[in-house]
């Protein structure tokens, strides 16, 4: 099922959006996902629906900002409650755009991913993994709560480097909650064997998510509850 959903190399097919576009791309939609108080699967969906569409349509750069918020805005109406209006997101675009160029980009993504949207996402497994974990005999809630945490921000970092898209949803939440116990130092590290996943194909993806922390460490104390920086000594210097 995760294969159906993910793009191996999404711009492949882009003469005009690079890698570093895409970065700074999703780089934004993190912040403006919290500005609207949006859960962690509307941004994963939203990157999903984003890199889905650019695996099979050319985007103009001029459009790419208009793609993301237009991403953002289907997500929502899939996982949350209550989306934010589009007058709101053309805003944060500097109205650059109208409401009509968006109703219209709306459509057409929808009809080229065949409104085919529920996506297997990071933060789905992310959640999965943790509830394995805290129905174990002798799970420490403490710990169980801390590596979703830690992991969470480490997922969102992994987003937004194009690094990641040749990774599986389930395998980057099995690598960053691995990850997570090792850099906690947790007694009762979750048992990744649950993932399914060989050693190896975790050991490559966790040293890839360790070197993606270490480029980051100004930039993931911001994505972390305060108390939770507060119990990992390498990463105070950043806040």
């Amino acid at each position: 099922l995760e294969s159906r959903f993910q793009p191996r190399e999404p711009l492949a097919r882009q003469p005009q959006v690079t890698a570093e576009a895409r970065c700074k791309l999703v780089s934004w939609l993190i912040p403006v996902h919290r500005h609207f108080g949006l859960s962690f699967e509307a941004l994963c969906l939203a990157v999903n629906i984003l890199d889905r569409f650019l695996a099979t349509t050319p985007v103009a750069a001029d459009c790419f900002q208009l793609l993301g918020v237009t991403a953002l805005l289907i997500a929502c109406k899939q996982v949350e409650v209550h989306p934010p209006s589009v007058k709101e997101l053309l805003a944060l675009c500097c109205d650059a755009f109208t409401r009509q160029q968006l109703r219209n980009l709306e459509c057409i993504v929808l009809h080229r991913l065949g409104f085919d949207l529920a996506a297997p996402t990071v933060s789905f497994f992310l959640e999965h993994f943790s509830q394995v974990r805290l129905e174990a005999q002798g799970a420490d809630a403490g710990e169980v709560a801390d590596a979703r945490s830690l992991a969470g921000g480490v997922a969102e970092l992994s987003l937004a480097d194009y690094a990641f898209t040749k990774y599986a949803p389930s395998l980057l939440a099995a690598g960053s909650l691995g990850l997570a116990d090792r850099l906690l130092r947790h007694r009762s590290p979750l048992d990744l064997r649950v993932s399914g996943y060989p050693e190896g194909l975790l050991r490559d993806c966790m040293d890839q998510l360790q070197l993606l922390v270490s480029l980051n460490g100004q930039s993931l104390p911001l994505l972390l509850p305060p108390e939770l920086v507060q119990k990992c000594p390498w990463l105070r210097g950043g806040r």
